[in-house]
C-alpha cells in the first residue's frame, strides 16, 4: 500500500452551537489540514498520483472554506463546523473530486491549533 500526504491551511470563523464554553462564541482559527490518499498500485511512472493534481483537488476544497463563516456554509447547515466535521467534510468532498477507483482518501486531519486536532477516516 502506498500513501501520499499533502498539508495545506485555511482561515475561517465559526461558532459551536449547544456547546458550553468559549467556543460557543464567534471566533476563528487558522486550520492546518493534512490529507492522506492511498493506493495499492503505482503508475508506470512510479507514482500514485501527481502531487500537483492532488494539491489542485485539495486547493479547490480549501477555496470554499477559506475566509468564510463556516456556520453559513451548506456543509454545516445541520451540524457544528467542529474540527471533526471539517475533517469529514474535506474527506468526503475529496473522495468525490478524485475520480479514480485506485486512489482512496484514507484520512484527513484538521488542526485548529498547534496542539489540538481531529482526524476522520472514511
Amino acid at each position: 500500500m502506498y500513501e501520499l500526504k499533502v498539508i495545506t491551511s485555511f482561515s475561517a470563523a465559526h461558532q459551536l452551537k449547544e456547546f458550553e464554553g468559549a467556543c460557543e462564541n464567534l471566533h476563528g482559527h487558522n486550520w492546518k489540514i493534512e490529507v492522506y490518499v492511498t493506493s495499492k498500485n503505482i503508475s508506470e511512472a512510479g507514482i500514485v498520483m501527481d502531487f500537483r493534481v492532488l494539491k489542485k483537488h485539495v486547493n479547490a476544497v480549501m477555496a470554499d472554506l477559506d475566509h468564510k463563516f463556516l456556520n453559513d456554509l451548506e456543509a454545516f447547515k445541520d451540524q457544528n463546523p467542529s474540527s471533526e466535521n471539517i475533517a469529514r467534510c474535506v474527506a468526503e468532498r475529496l473522495s468525490v473530486s478524485i475520480d479514480d477507483p485506485e486512489i482512496k482518501v484514507s484520512r484527513v486531519t484538521a488542526w485548529e491549533s498547534e496542539n489540538s486536532c481531529a482526524t476522520y477516516y472514511p
